[in-house]
């Protein structure tokens, strides 16, 4: 098990490992490239693959006993990495369909996870060039483009006007406009501030948004890093029974639908 010092000691270079896959990612942005669809019908992209090879590479390179699980790279059978202890889980390119787009709403998501909780997040906006980050029982971070740190922390108390994190598409949901309806019967008015990948997530980290409900399909890889973010910055990341997220326990990587919060007094599931 990594101490606090380790991962304090090992944040920088995971941040360094994240910031070299947006230079990747942003070199084939402004290029003309290509979009192929995956066997599950989802988009990837030459930028999603040659981040990840850069990652896996660099992972490696800082911790060759550490096995590594991405989106972008081959599935590795439950029955192996049910053994896994401790492993880094990847999303090279959170939010795909942002990136080809050109919403510039994508990101890099590089978490450590150890006995199936996130231990240590590392989430990068290639376009803004700024990172959001964390590790267990030191607090969350942002850093901008200049290196220069500031600690974030959620909103613990929701005020009368709830503002909620979204995505134009998922706004239109149905079961989301029943969840924003009950929100509105209880806190009198709401106000959805829109944006992409597990950027959404930091939106809550860093107080600008109370809440943000996921009410859809999602990977363990898309909310790992988030959900050491938001914790160390107060908040919490829930299944719709109010559990913590879990990874590694199943044979599939899908997540349960989830919530993403700051106030800890109210139960979520209860708007659905």
């Amino acid at each position: 098990m990594y101490s606090q010092q380790d991962l304090r000691n090992l944040l920088p270079q995971v941040i360094d490992v994240a910031r070299q896959a947006g230079q990747v990612i942003m070199g084939i942005y402004e290029s003309d490239f290509k979009v192929k669809n995956k066997s599950d019908n989802t988009p990837v992209t030459c930028a999603d693959l040659a981040a990840n090879d850069l990652i896996v590479e660099k992972l490696a390179q800082i911790d060759s006993a550490i096995p590594i699980l991405s989106e972008e790279s081959l599935s590795i059978p439950y029955e192996q990495r049910s053994q896994w202890e401790t492993y880094w889980l990847v999303d090279p390119l959170d939010g795909t369909r942002a990136f080809i787009d050109k919403t510039d709403e994508f990101s890099v998501n590089i978490a450590l996870i150890h006995q199936n909780y996130p231990i240590l997040g590392v989430i990068f906006s290639p376009v803004k060039k700024c990172s959001f980050y964390a590790c267990k029982g030191n607090g969350a971070f942002y850093l901008d483009d200049d290196n220069q740190a500031k600690s974030i922390q959620v909103r613990e108390k929701c005020q009368q006007k709830i503002i909620v994190a979204g995505t134009e598409k998922s706004a239109q949901s149905h079961i989301l406009q029943g969840f924003l309806c009950n929100l509105e019967k209880k806190f009198n008015s709401y106000e959805i501030k829109f944006m992409g990948s597990s950027l959404k997530s930091c939106m809550v980290a860093e107080g600008i948004a109370d809440v943000y409900a996921r009410l859809g399909p999602t990977s363990e890889w898309d909310t790992a890093a988030a959900q050491c973010i938001v914790e160390e910055a107060g908040g919490l990341i829930t299944d719709t029974k109010m559990q913590k997220l879990r990874y590694n326990t199943k044979d599939s990587l899908l997540n349960p639908d989830f919530f993403v919060f700051g106030d800890h007094s109210i139960a979520w599931n209860q708007f659905l």
